[in-house]
C-alpha cells in the first residue's frame, strides 16, 4: 500500500515539475532598426543589446527596415552581431539594402516577408555614385568575411559527403560588385538582390514569415515574453542635446558671450553663459562618445590662444587667427564620431554636416551678437555705456584741440601780444600769449611753443618783423 502511495506522489511530482517547466517562457528582445543607418540606429542597438545581456534574454529579434546608411556604424553592428553571446535573429520587414544586407547576413538566422528583398550592398557617395574600387574591395571583403563566420553545413548524399557554405560568399561578394558574375543568380554588370523565394534557395533566409510572432514560432519557441529597449530620461536629455539644431544654438550663445565679455568691464552674466553653453555642448557629446579630450583640451586651447592676441598682443596676427582655427576644428571635430578612414565618404559626408552646423551657428551668432550689441549699448535702458550728455546750455564747454598740431610751426604775430594777442600760422588765426609774459610786436615771427589748456604759447623769432 505504501509503495502505491510513494509512486503516486512521485508521480503528481513530476506533472508539477513538469507543469512549471513548460511554464517557463523565454526571454525575446526585440530591436527595431527601421532608419538610416548611422549614430542614432547605433546608439540604439549597442544599448539594445547590452540591456538585453542585463536581462539575460534568450534570443535578440532584430526587425529590419532599412535602405542602407553608413558603412562605418554598419561595420560597428556586425560586430557586435557577430560577437554577442546569445542568438541574434533577423526580419526582413521589406528592406535590407546596402548596409542593412551586411547586418542582416551577420545574424544568426534570416527571416523574410513576402515582397521584401535583401542585397545591393555597393558603397556608395552622398549622390549615390558608386565609390572608387578600393571601397568596393574593403566591403566585398567585409561582406564575404560575414558570410564566411557562419561556417559550413555538411551534407551526406549517398556515400558522398560535401561541405557546403551556410551563407555562400562568393554569393555575398556579388551583392557588392557587380563585375562578379554567379551562374544562376545574376549576370555581370547587375549586383545581386534577393527576394524571399530566392534568398531561401540560395541560403540567405532561413524562412518567410508576415510578423515577429510567426519568426518565433517557426524557431519553436512557444512561450515567451518580448521585451524591448526604453530609452530612459537622461538617454532623451542626451538626444536632444546632441541634436544638430540645439548645438547650433550652443554655439551660438558660445560666440555671443564671449562677444559681450569683451564689450563689458569685469566678468558677469555673458562669460557665465557662454561657459554653460560650452559644457551643454561637450558633455553630451563626450558621454555619447562623440567627443574626446583631444577635442576638449583643443577648444580650450584655441579660447587661450584668442584672449592672448586680444589682451596681450597689439593688433590681430597668428595668434588670434590659430586661437579661431582651434576653436572651429574643437567644435566640428566634436560633432562626429570616430571614422575609419577606410570609408572617406561616409568621413567626408559626416565632416561638411558638421563643419556646416558650426560654421552657420557662428556667423548667426556673431551677427546677432553685433546687432543687438548695438541696441543694447545704445540705449538709455541699460548700462551698457555711458550715455549723459554735456550740453553747453548746461555749462560744459568743449575745446578745439586742433591748434595742438602747430607745436614747433612758425607764424606771424597778427596783433601786439601784451602778452596775448592773435597770430596767423599756415593761415590759420589762434589766440596766443608769449612764454614768459613779454611783449611781442605786431608784425613779429613767432614760433610756438607748448600747448597748454587749450592755449597756444608762442615765442619771438628775434630780428624778423614781417609787415
Amino acid at each position: 500500500m505504501r509503495w502505491k502511495w510513494c509512486f503516486l506522489i512521485m508521480l503528481l511530482g513530476f506533472t508539477v515539475l513538469k507543469g512549471m517547466a513548460e511554464e517557463k517562457r523565454s526571454l525575446v528582445f526585440k530591436v527595431d532598426v527601421k532608419d538610416e543607418i548611422g549614430p542614432e540606429i547605433w546608439r540604439l542597438v549597442k544599448k539594445s543589446f547590452e540591456k538585453a545581456e542585463q536581462e539575460k534574454a534568450d534570443y535578440i529579434l532584430i526587425d529590419m527596415n532599412t535602405y542602407g546608411g553608413m558603412v562605418v556604424y554598419a561595420d560597428s553592428l556586425r560586430s557586435l552581431i557577430l560577437n554577442s553571446s546569445r542568438p541574434v535573429w533577423v526580419f526582413i520587414n521589406n528592406n535590407a539594402a546596402s548596409a542593412g544586407a551586411l547586418i542582416a547576413i551577420a545574424c544568426d538566422k534570416i527571416y523574410m516577408r513576402e515582397g521584401a528583398n535583401i542585397g545591393a550592398a555597393t558603397v556608395v557617395n552622398q549622390t549615390g555614385e558608386a565609390m572608387p574600387d578600393k571601397y568596393q574591395s574593403y566591403m566585398r571583403s567585409m561582406i564575404r568575411s560575414t558570410a564566411q563566420a557562419h561556417g559550413k553545413d555538411t551534407i551526406v548524399e549517398g556515400r558522398d559527403t560535401i561541405y557546403r557554405w551556410k551563407r555562400d560568399p562568393h554569393i555575398a561578394e556579388a551583392m557588392v560588385d557587380q563585375t562578379i558574375t554567379i551562374a544562376g543568380v545574376s549576370d555581370s554588370g547587375k549586383v545581386v538582390t534577393f527576394t524571399p523565394h530566392e534568398a531561401v534557395k540560395y541560403g540567405f533566409c532561413d524562412g518567410i514569415a508576415d510578423k515577429v510572432e510567426e519568426v518565433l514560432q517557426e524557431e519553436g519557441v512557444e512561450h515567451y515574453t518580448i521585451s524591448t529597449y526604453t530609452p530612459t530620461a537622461m538617454d532623451k536629455i542626451i538626444g536632444f542635446l546632441i541634436n544638430p539644431f540645439v548645438r547650433g544654438l550652443f554655439i551660438m550663445v558660445i560666440i555671443g558671450g564671449i562677444y559681450f565679455e569683451l564689450q563689458t568691464p569685469g566678468i558677469g552674466f555673458p562669460l557665465a553663459a557662454a561657459a554653460v553653453a560650452c559644457l551643454l555642448y561637450f558633455a553630451p557629446l563626450y558621454l555619447e562618445g562623440f567627443a574626446g579630450y583631444w577635442e576638449i583640451i583643443l577648444f580650450v586651447i584655441g579660447v587661450l590662444l584668442l584672449l592672448l592676441e586680444i589682451f596681450v598682443i597689439p593688433g590681430f596676427g597668428v595668434t588670434g587667427i590659430a586661437g579661431i582655427i582651434c576653436i572651429i576644428m574643437a567644435l566640428v571635430m566634436a560633432g562626429i564620431d570616430e571614422f575609419s578612414f577606410e570609408f572617406m565618404g561616409d568621413f567626408v559626408g559626416a565632416l561638411l554636416k558638421s563643419l556646416l552646423v558650426v560654421v552657420v551657428s557662428s556667423l548667426l551668432g556673431l551677427g546677432l551678437s553685433l546687432w543687438l550689441g548695438g541696441k543694447l549699448f545704445a540705449s538709455r535702458r541699460w548700462a551698457f555705456a555711458l550715455q549723459a550728455e554735456q550740453r553747453p546750455e548746461e555749462g560744459y564747454v568743449g575745446v578745439d584741440m586742433t591748434a595742438a598740431r602747430e607745436i614747433e610751426k612758425i607764424g606771424v604775430a597778427l596783433t601786439d601780444l601784451r602778452p596775448s594777442g592773435k597770430v596767423i600760422i599756415n593761415e590759420e588765426v589762434y589766440d596766443a600769449m608769449t612764454e614768459q609774459g613779454e611783449y611781442i610786436q605786431k608784425g613779429s615771427t613767432i614760433k610756438v611753443v607748448k600747448y597748454q589748456a587749450g592755449q597756444l604759447y608762442v615765442l619771438e623769432e628775434k630780428g624778423k618783423i614781417t609787415h
